[in-house]
């Protein structure tokens, strides 16, 4: 098992692999203790099957520079092919402005081709690759060095396996002309407003009960100030205080350091210094924003009148689609959208790009009454009326 340390070995590397029209590629991290992934090692594969083709690249090594990495993910000759690939495209991302491209996802791929929702990657090494893999050095502390042969020997497979995957579903998708709804889809991913964190748009993850808009401007004053906290100092916003505190501080709406320590959820960390000078600025620009600036939920779907027969119709349809096509059908459409296509909307996912065409195109005919379902055997038959 071949280890990288220094920039000129990983150059060689990718010099090498730049000859190939792919490389598959994985990442081990840590982001328990910080806002950003930490990056512990990066996984590469050429195509083959000699102990040269695939290595482990040692990001913490002394005087390393990831550049040529960083120049074959620019090279659009080569493929990178990663499994689930959301979350090592943000690290790349956020620690070097770059997202490799071409891309190809085979999770994504996966379920184009059939493999149920959200497969795993062990799912498809046993199905595709008839190997198995083990996981006990899954969570490891990555950070570590010396890294074990174990945690080594896991990590590789990561990335070897890939291979075949890859193989199998890239031709998958030439024989069912699918390439186009992977690419929809990794379009998604190789998109870098994917992942960009907008400290004053943190508030619309938050779950609360109440819609009032002064309520809601606390919270997004709260919430804006955490992000920028934790952002500024990597650590997780959680360490700065969690999302039940946030809430509560938003409907207690504190005054003073007095009030901030009467706090049930609030962690005692939060109650002096800048954590709690900045909950007290916060509270206080949302009480005093006027009315034109305060946030609003949209509640338009929650007023829709939706049509229960049709909804349910709808989801007949879309299971029948969906099996007839071997896609999973929560790709296509979950059944929030469902419900609203029932309802009359039709600013919906499911009825754009290449779901449109498998599933979208007879939804809109089946509200319009233009075809009816029918029971044919075991199946579901779709009937021209």
């Amino acid at each position: 098992m071949k280890t990288i340390t220094t920039t000129d070995a990983l150059a060689s590397f990718c010099a090498e692999a730049a000859t190939h029209p792919y490389v598959t590629v994985d990442t081990e991290f840590l982001r328990e203790r910080t806002y950003y992934s930490k990056l512990c090692l990066v996984q590469l594969a050429m195509p083959g099957t000699t102990d040269d083709t695939a290595v482990l690249v040692d990001p913490l090594a002394d005087g390393l520079s990831l550049a040529p990495l960083m120049d074959l993910f620019r090279d659009e000759s080569v493929v990178k092919v990663f499994h689930a690939a959301r979350q090592d495209l943000e690290i790349f991302y956020v620690d070097h402005g770059v997202i490799p491209q071409p891309m190809f996802d085979t999770q994504v791929a996966a379920m184009v081709c059939g493999f149920g929702e959200q497969v795993g990657y062990e799912t498809l090494v046993k199905r595709i690759a008839k190997s198995g893999l083990d996981k006990s050095s899954r969570f490891t502390d990555w950070s570590r060095r010396p890294l074990s042969d174990a945690q080594k020997t896991y990590a590789l497979a990561d990335v070897t396996h890939l291979r075949q995957i890859y193989e199998f579903l890239a031709e998958k998708l030439e024989q069912t002309g699918r390439h186009r709804w992977v690419a929809e889809e990794v379009a998604l991913l190789t998109n870098p407003e994917t992942y960009i964190t907008r400290p004053e748009e943190a508030w619309k993850r938050i779950k609360t009960r109440s819609s009032s808009p002064r309520f809601l401007a606390i919270v997004r004053e709260l919430a804006n100030f955490r992000e920028r906290y934790a952002q500024d100092r990597n650590i997780p916003r959680s360490r700065v205080y969690k999302d039940d505190a946030l809430v509560e501080l938003a409907s207690t709406k504190p005054q003073n350091h007095d009030d901030l320590g009467r706090s049930r959820l609030l962690l005692r960390e939060a109650r002096k210094g800048d954590i709690a000078d900045g909950i007290l600025a916060a509270v206080k620009t949302g009480l005093n924003l006027p009315k034109e600036d305060l946030p609003q939920v949209d509640t338009s779907r929650d007023k829709l009148q939706v049509n229960p027969a049709l909804a349910d119709l709808l989801r007949v349809l879309l299971k029948a689609k969906t099996e007839s096509a071997g896609v999973a059908s929560k790709l296509i459409a979950p059944a929030a959208d469902l419900d609203a296509i029932a309802a009359g909307l039709r600013d919906v996912d499911a009825l754009r790009g290449w779901r449109r065409e498998v599933f979208g195109e007879d939804a809109l005919k089946l509200c319009e009454g233009r075809i009816a379902l029918a029971a044919k055997g075991k199946d579901v038959a779709v009937i021209e009326l």
